[in-house]
């Protein structure tokens, strides 16, 4: 057990992905030193270090998938896969020194806020406990796995696992298997696992509107080039940034941008899939954009291999030997993978963790998580949210978010920093009034449509998307205003 009771840090920072690494290193060229990165595995990586199934990659081009200030020079392809995007993160610890700042093991339990000192304090499974002045948390929206609760999952004899604690120690060569999703992660795996398995049964609860990944290989000469002249880089980089950003209107209900990405994507599925019976199935009955937009080449081939089946019956049952379904036939399976998601709404994990007064996160938010910027809620002073609610995107990259939260962050740790009395809490009214523009802009947008989506809770409100383009973001996130937040005394109360 660590006790830090003797030392209090400028920031804590809650994991060790994409955004957790991001702050550290922009910390760092804001010369704060005083920090700590707390993360819960052995290694950096987050999502990517977690995701390791058959075909793991990221479905936006890698050029914008990476930092302004910490260039991808070195990639290899324009969509990049996983090995690659750890390797990257690994590059970026050595780059900006985070080594030194980071704990790894520590399953953070809880987070207090005490009134009396204006101080954090972070708990751990071990019993650690640190203390600081600011936490920034990049728990992320995507990592706690979505496991659904059928009937009779405990009797099945064969093997189960979720996509992102795949079992790599499993040989799937001649084996029955069955894929529960056929969203995002499940076109990157089935075309792998269709390959090698006797027979591939995919359920697929809804269709997903598919545009072509047109993957590129980058050239020995290419790669060289990034590397000798980045400024080739940037060039490509930006124009791909500002072709994503045009793609903003296709989230649009009721657009020319939206119906041309209708068209595009069943031009995509009509070259792709012949029979007529398999093509309707895999037709979306709603607006584009209200689910992800997916990417691949290869998904709608996979399904048309002799041994691959897409079932959209719904499943009512597991029994021993496998899967029924409500048209009453049983699939019968040796191995079962959950490609079902994640808890994207919990966006605490299963941390607890208290604010002013004793009042939880997860009191405050109840089905809707909300945050001023996606960054920060009141009542909980000096905790700042990496990837927080309605920060999320379907048309570009959301790293280029994650750099605008940290600058923004920064800025806030810095002032809080420079004055042991100095304390940030956003105002209630600013944050109100911030979520209402947010919600209006939504509801013209496919994310607010009627499907079942990831993206909203039970009640239909939009809760992790951000309601506008990147460059929109980068302007409200610019710079720290302190009339959005309430002066707090030492005691911890308004004055």
């Amino acid at each position: 057990m660590t006790s830090t009771k003797d030392h209090i840090y400028s920031a804590i920072i809650i994991g060790a992905g994409f955004g957790g690494l991001g702050q550290g290193a922009q910390f760092v060229q804001e010369s704060v030193e005083d920090f700590l990165i707390l993360e819960r595995g052995e290694d950096v990586g987050g999502v990517w270090r977690e995701n390791t199934y058959p075909g793991a990659a990221c479905d936006t081009q890698a050029l914008v998938y990476c930092y302004s200030y910490f260039l991808n020079v070195k990639v290899s392809r324009m969509f990049a896969g996983q090995e690659e995007l750890q390797g990257y993160l690994r590059s970026m610890v050595q780059e900006f020194g985070l080594n030194k700042h980071i704990r790894y093991g520590q399953d953070i339990t809880a987070s207090e806020w005490d009134q009396a000192r204006c101080l954090w304090t972070v708990h751990t499974a071990d019993g650690s406990q640190y203390l600081a002045r600011s936490v920034v948390a990049a728990w992320g929206q995507l990592n706690e796995p979505n496991m659904p609760d059928f009937p009779g999952t405990d009797t099945f004899e064969g093997v189960a696992f979720h996509s992102s604690k795949w079992r790599h120690d499993l040989d799937l060569t001649g084996k029955r298997v069955a894929s529960i999703g056929s969203a995002a992660t499940a076109v990157q795996y089935v075309p792998e696992v269709a390959k090698i398995a006797s027979n591939l049964t995919v359920f697929q609860r809804s269709a997903n509107y598919i545009l072509p990944r047109d993957q590129y290989i980058f050239s020995e000469e290419e790669s060289r080039q990034f590397q000798k002249n980045p400024d080739a880089y940037r060039k490509l980089r930006q124009e791909i940034h500002e072709f994503r950003e045009a793609g903003f209107e296709r989230t649009r209900r009721h657009t020319a941008a939206s119906e041309e990405g209708v068209q595009l994507a069943r031009e995509h599925l009509e070259n792709q899939v012949s029979d007529p019976e398999l093509r309707a199935k895999l037709t979306p009955d709603y607006d584009f954009g209200c689910k992800r937009i997916l990417r691949s080449d290869d998904f709608y081939p996979a399904l048309t291999r002799g041994n691959v089946e897409l079932v959209t019956e719904a499943i009512t049952e597991f029994t021993p030997r496998g899967i029924c379904t409500a048209d009453g036939v049983e699939h019968e399976f040796d191995v079962v993978i959950y490609a079902t998601g994640f808890h994207s709404h919990a966006f605490q994990g299963s941390m607890r963790v208290s604010g002013r007064d004793g009042i939880r996160l997860e009191e405050r938010w109840g089905n809707a998580p909300e945050a001023y910027l996606g960054i920060t809620v009141d009542q909980f002073p000096n905790l700042f949210l990496i990837y927080g609610p309605n920060t999320n995107l379907n048309h570009n990259s959301v790293v280029s978010m994650l750099e605008a939260q940290h600058r923004y962050i920064a800025q806030a740790v810095e002032y809080i920093a420079a004055d042991e009395s100095r304390v940030l809490e956003v105002d209630r009214a600013v944050l109100d009034k911030y979520n209402a523009h947010v919600q209006n802009e939504l509801e013209k947008s496919a994310f607010s449509s009627d499907c079942s989506s990831w993206y909203k809770n039970e009640d239909g409100r939009v809760i992790n998307n951000w309601c506008g383009t990147v460059e929109e973001y980068r302007a409200s996130t610019h710079d720290l205003q302190l009339d959005d937040y309430l002066q707090l005394a030492e005691s911890g109360q308004a004055r």
